[in-house]
């Protein structure tokens, strides 16, 4: 039964989704809705997702259905998660072919955009909530790792492996 449930629940994401990062919201609500995981899991999951090759959403699918329900959980995520975007992904080719000089297809376009931005930035929120709240001494290391982290990225402009990898040397030094 919990198969079919992370069928349904990852399909649902995957037809209300619209990929990538814009996902991560409705998996964090559907994954802890259903108890699967603690918000901390859940951070540490898109964590190894991001370090993972793939597409954020099917990685971060997998490793949920293993967590739920074993290999089999993790079939049947990816399953759920990659079904809708691929009949859709068909559909929408064929019909953005016909229509692709629309004013109205352009205008949606437009207005989506900001969507995804709000979704992406409602996942920072949640995540910064779970990860940097202050409840211990460690909880300061951890927050100083992270602003090492967004200076390596913004300030000097390091390649994002770079940066991985020098946060978890002060993850291993410091925690």
């Amino acid at each position: 039964m919990e198969i079919l449930k992370l069928f349904i629940s990852f399909a649902r994401i995957g037809f209300s989704g619209f990929g990538g990062y814009a996902m991560l919201p409705l998996i964090n609500s559907e994954v802890l809705s259903n108890g699967w995981m603690t918000p901390v899991e859940i951070s540490d999951i898109i964590i190894i997702a991001e370090m993972t090759p793939g597409p954020v959403g099917v990685n971060v699918a997998t490793f949920a259905g293993i967590q739920a329900a074993g290999l089999l959980g993790a079939v049947a995520a990816n399953l759920g998660i990659l079904i809708p975007t691929l009949t859709l992904t068909f559909f929408a080719a064929v019909f953005f072919e016909k229509f692709k000089n629309s004013r109205w297809i352009r205008q949606a376009l437009i207005g989506i955009r900001p969507a995804c931005i709000g979704l992406i930035a409602a996942t920072i929120v949640t995540l910064s909530v779970a990860n940097y709240s202050i409840r211990t001494p460690r909880d300061w290391v951890v927050l100083s790792i992270g602003a090492v982290a967004m200076a390596g990225l913004c300030r000097l402009h390091l390649p994002v492996p770079a940066v991985i990898l020098i946060c978890a040397g002060l993850g291993v030094l410091f925690t």
